[in-house]
Order: C-alpha cells, then sequence, then structure tokens
C-alpha cells in the first residue's frame, strides 16, 4: 500500500543574519518536492524553521545591546518573508526558542541519558563559534587553524561537557547508507561521507558549560550545562511534528526527504541519525544533498563583495524568475552559478520568447480565428517518462529540462504549420477550418500539459497558463506571462530603433 502521508524537511539556518540565495535554494528545493507529491494526491508535511540558539546569536544580541530573545524575536521573520516572497508553500515554521520545543528536547535528551548514551569528559581541542561546531586536530591544520567558511581563527578550548556515543552507531548507520535503507542523494556525497566515517563516528560533545554557552536549552538535572546547539537544532525536524506529545507526528515520521547543503551533510548523515537510533525511532529515508550557488565561478559572499540578496532578483524579475533560474541552472544536486547577465539572458530568451510568446501567440490565433473558442483538446502524446524519471530521482533541474524540450517543439510545430497561413485559405478550402481548429486544438492541449508540468516550479505561471486555455475560452485580457527586462544585456529592440 503507498503510503498517503509525506514529509519533507529543510536545514533551519541561524538567524543571527540575513537571508540568503543558500538559504533560498533549500526552500525551492524542498517546495517542488512538496508540490510534486501533492499533485501525486499526497498529504505533505513541509517544515521549515529558524535556529535560535547559540552562541554567536549571544554575541549578535550583545552588539546590539539587548537580550537573545529580543534579538530572535527581531530576526526570524525576515525568513518567514523570504519563504512567502518565494511562493514556497510550507505547512510547518519552527523557532527553537519556542517553549514546546524546548521541553521535547529535554525529553529527547532525558530518553537517550536513559539509554545510557551520554558520559562526562573534558573536552580539549579546536571549535568554530561561525559553525557552532568542535573541530579535529586534523582539520584545523588542513586549514591552518583557519575556518575556511567564516575566515575566522579556530578556538582553543579546554571543559568539560556531556558526550553522546554516536560511535555505538557506527555499524547501523554504514548499514543504512550502504544499503539505500537511508539514502543519500548524490551518489557521490554518498561515497564522501562514508568515507569519512571509514574509522568510525567519534563521539560527539552535546553540551557546554553554562559560562561558555549562556544561551540554550539548559541539560534535565544539569544546569551549569547548556545543550550544545546540534542537538538541539536536529531534534526540531521530530519536534515541529509534536514529537513526543501529538500522536499524529508518526503518520508522517520518518521524513521522506531531508534537504541540506553540502556543508551540513556530516550532521545530518552521522549525529541525527544516531541520535535517532538512540531512541529507536526510524531513519528518514532521503538525505537530499544541494550544493553551492556562486558568482561568475567564485564563492558567492557578502564579504567578497559579490554577494547578491534574493529580494533583489525578485524586485527586479518577479519571483517565477527567480525560481526557474534556480531551480534549472543551478543542478539539484551539485553547485550553479549566477551572474545578472545569465539570469537576464535566460528571463528573457526562455520565459520571455521560448514560453511566454508562445502561450500569447495561440491565445491571440485562438481569439482572433476562433472568437476565443478552443475545441477540445486531443490527449498529450509527449512522451513523460524521462520527467517522471527526472523528478523521481530528484533532478529537478533535468525535469525543467524535459519540460522545455515540449515549450520548443510546440514552438517549432506552430512555425511548421503556420496556422496563419491555413486560416487564409478557410475561405476557399473546405477543409482549412477544421484543420485550423486541429492545430488550435493540440496547441492550447500541450500548453495546457506544460502547466501541469510546472506547478512544482512555477506555480503562479502554471495557474495564468490554466486560466487562458482550461475553460475553453480564452480571456479576452491575457497579460503578457513574462515583460522583457534589459538592465544587464543589451535590449535589441534599442539596437533595432538606432
Amino acid at each position: 500500500m503507498t503510503k498517503r502521508h509525506s514529509y519533507v524537511t529543510t536545514a533551519i539556518p541561524y538567524v543571527n543574519g540575513e537571508p540568503h540565495i543558500g538559504h533560498a535554494l533549500d526552500y525551492l528545493i524542498a517546495d517542488v518536492w512538496a508540490r510534486y507529491q501533492r499533485q501525486l494526491g499526497k498529504v505533505v508535511r513541509f517544515q521549515t524553521g529558524v535556529d535560535e540558539h547559540g552562541n554567536k546569536i549571544a554575541a549578535k544580541a550583545a552588539e546590539q545591546g539587548i537580550a537573545p530573545q529580543a534579538y530572535v524575536d527581531s530576526m526570524y521573520g525576515n525568513f518567514q518573508q523570504l519563504i512567502q516572497t518565494l511562493n514556497v508553500d510550507t505547512t510547518d515554521f519552527i523557532r527553537t526558542s519556542d517553549i514546546k520545543h524546548r521541553a521535547a528536547v529535554q525529553y529527547i535528551w532525558q530518553q537517550l541519558e536513559k539509554a545510557g548514551l551520554f558520559y562526562k569528559g573534558t573536552y580539549e581541542g579546536w571549535y568554530c563559534m561561525g559553525c557552532e561546531s568542535f573541530i579535529t586536530d586534523k582539520e584545523a591544520a588542513e586549514n591552518n587553524g583557519i575556518c575556511p567558511d567564516h575566515n575566522t581563527p579556530y578556538q582553543r578550548l579546554s571543559e568539560e561537557n556531556y558526550y553522546f556515543k554516536a560511535s555505538t552507531f557506527t555499524t547501523q548507520i554504514t548499514q543504512a547508507i550502504e544499503s539505500g535503507k537511508m539514502r543519500i542523494e548524490p551518489d557521490f556525497r554518498k561515497r564522501e561521507f562514508l568515507e569519512l566515517i571509514k574509522d568510525g563516528l567519534a563521539d560527539v560533545s552535546v553540551s557546554r558549560p553554562a559560562k561558555s554557552l549562556s544561551w540554550g536549552i539548559p541539560v534535565p538535572g544539569d544546569p551549569g550545562q547548556v545543550m550544545y546547539v546540534w542537538l538541539d537544532a536536529l531534534s526540531n525536524y521530530l519536534t515541529v511534528l509534536g514529537y513526543p506529545n501529538d500522536t499524529t507526528w508518526q503518520d508522517f515520521w520518518p521524513a521522506d526527504i531531508s534537504v541540506v547543503g553540502k556543508d551540513i551533510l556530516r550532521f545530518h548523515a552521522g549525529i541525527w541519525p544516531a541520535i535517532l537510533l538512540g531512541l529507536g525511532l526510524p531513519l528518514p529515508k532521503v538525505l537530499l544533498v544541494h550544493g553551492h550557488i556562486t558568482s561568475g565561478g567564485a564563492k558567492m559572499a557578502k564579504s567578497l563583495g559579490n554577494g547578491v540578496s534574493p529580494f533583489d532578483v525578485i524586485d527586479k524579475y518577479g519571483v517565477e524568475a527567480f525560481r526557474y533560474y534556480f531551480l534549472r541552472y543551478v543542478p539539484t544536486l551539485d553547485d550553479g552559478d549566477f551572474t545578472w547577465e545569465r539570469f537576464e539572458a535566460a528571463y528573457n530568451g526562455e520565459l520571455g520568447n521560448d514560453l511566454g510568446n508562445l502561450v500569447q501567440r495561440v491565445a491571440a490565433m485562438i481569439s482572433r480565428y476562433q472568437a476565443g473558442v478552443i475545441d477540445e483538446p486531443p490527449a498529450s502524446k509527449h512522451d513523460m517518462g524521462p520527467y517522471r524519471n527526472a523528478m523521481e530521482t530528484y533532478e529537478f533541474n533535468r525535469a525543467l529540462d524535459e519540460v522545455w524540450v515540449i515549450v520548443r517543439a510546440l514552438n517549432q510545430y506552430i512555425d511548421r504549420v503556420k496556422p496563419w497561413e491555413v486560416a487564409k485559405k478557410r475561405d476557399t478550402d473546405v477543409e482549412a477550418a477544421a484543420h485550423l481548429a486541429e492545430i488550435l486544438s493540440h496547441s492550447s492541449g500541450t500548453l495546457l500539459q506544460i502547466a501541469d508540468l510546472l506547478v512544482p516550479f512555477l506555480p503562479t505561471t502554471a495557474r495564468a497558463i490554466h486560466s487562458t486555455f482550461a475553460s475553453g475560452v480564452v480571456p479576452d485580457d491575457i497579460q503578457p506571462l513574462f515583460p522583457k527586462v534589459h538592465i544587464y544585456t543589451p535590449d535589441p529592440r534599442a539596437q533595432k530603433a538606432s
């Protein structure tokens, strides 16, 4: 029996900065999968949220002279705004400062403690506050003592912490990954992680002294210790469902797909599965690992002066164009590149010309030649196998490629059969009117199929195409889907005018 409920999760970002394109990519990938599952008739829970604990949050609050809670209260809305602006259709948004989450995480701690999975030990080694991560001597040496992501030196710590016996679960986790019980996509990320743990998972520090980490969830029964942010944050995937008190969480767990960036795979493929196994719970089915976005081949970062805000792009071109570019031109399972010129070329050439003009010309011909009335569209003859295969293998960029194969094929069909020439023959050729109706019916039917395929990717565009052709009568007031924009590329119309 096919599972009726589906659950997709995204990583929860820290609220110590403004949301960026990497966060948007998390949301978009998960949204495509969630919308596709809804098309298949599934009941979907779709989790997003923010990570609000840790030293770097406390440090940001101190900079502004306010309490950490007041700081996170002022910041989390930025991420909700991005989710809303991207038209990402979530069901759940969690804040790790929520009282319910705090109580559930303390319950998780107690369950792991009862299972004998904690011990106290002294940590002596390196730490990166930006990553909220302990760093091995080997990793510190390889990076010359400086975090490559934050360009700041590692700190040397010596403190007493609670440790979680992650090493206990090395064999189970390895077997789950190798057998596909917990898949890591793409396969090369799976191989990278298996290589990383070939000598076994290390036990991990899961707390810090309250004097070193004041902003977090207290360890039950030991107020001198505060839970380390990763135990707190990773647990959100369960607590957002109502675990352990609301029994409906069992309808959705395990997660069908967890979307994470490549830089946090080791936490989601190592620590999180160990926690779940310690609780006696099943592992996520798929860890979908996406890459990073570069700008002109260079790492995108505000400090490098090439950072791009998602809101800047959307303000100029609209959310559908943003969704299109980052879902098609950033490979779902690897790194991708952005430049304003490349984005604008895709907007004008593919959204404007290939699709937008196609919708306009078909609608205009139906209005001109058939008073806006569409004959019954024929059943589509396009092979949907490649599209569905791409969706099922999480290659959403390839699925969009397949949609554009149909878009371009329809453009070529119209150019080949020349319906405007057929229309001229209606007074002298008795079969011309029927032929014209067949051409326009096929064209509108194919556009409706294109709209169905675009629902997970460009939901507003899909809805506009449906509203144009689905009723059988084309509206009088068709607006261009993607009006031309030339900010970073030459406008050919201006060149012709000159």
